[in-house]
């Protein structure tokens, strides 16, 4: 018993041992000798991932820009129309003078920038084209406008184009993209 006793003192002593040496010395991942830093391909490997996760979030981000700035280039086409339909019930005639549309106090002006009140414009809405109403012997033709958000500086890349609203609340769009406005 003594001799069993022996032996287990002597392989705790062994692993004790080996312990000491693997906290002393070290032994960390793949055999290496732990150290106190990151080696240089391990740096250049998190570099890698954050680089590429940098650029998926760029290029989400740029698009969700985008998108927010069609939606304000929308808005303020669709309160145009909304102002020369409300302009014609009163007069009978829609307008190209933005201070009909927005009242003799505004310091808007032809074209407008969108978004409005921003130091960066991403489209430009242009005086409506209006057509005023025809009367020959045998037909009417109604008075028509049209408004246009037309891409610029950093939307122009934007491969939804432009949109136009008109009298009739047809809307179009130049781009080639489907389903963006």
């Amino acid at each position: 018993m003594r001799e069993g006793i022996n032996r287990m003192s002597t392989s705790a002593k062994k692993l004790q041992s080996a312990r000491y040496h693997v906290f002393q010395h070290g032994s960390g991942l793949l055999g290496r000798a732990a150290s106190s830093g990151f080696t240089l391909v391990e740096i250049m490997i998190v570099v890698v991932v954050v680089g590429i996760l940098a650029a998926i979030a760029m290029g989400s981000y740029s698009k969700s820009v985008q998108r927010s700035n069609r939606g304000a280039a929308k808005t303020a086409l669709l309160d145009l129309a909304a102002r020369e339909e409300k302009y014609f019930s009163l007069n009978n005639a829609y307008s190209s003078t933005i201070t009909d549309l927005y009242g003799a106090s505004t310091t808007l002006t032809f074209p407008l920038s969108i978004p409005l009140n921003s130091g960066s414009t991403r489209y430009t809405i242009a005086a409506p084209t209006i057509a005023a109403a025809t009367t020959t012997t045998t037909t009417t033709t109604p008075a028509t406008f049209q408004f246009t958000a037309v891409p610029a500086n950093g939307q122009v890349g934007d491969a939804c184009g432009s949109f136009s609203i008109n009298s009739v609340g047809q809307q179009t769009v130049t781009g080639t993209a489907s389903g963006c406005w």
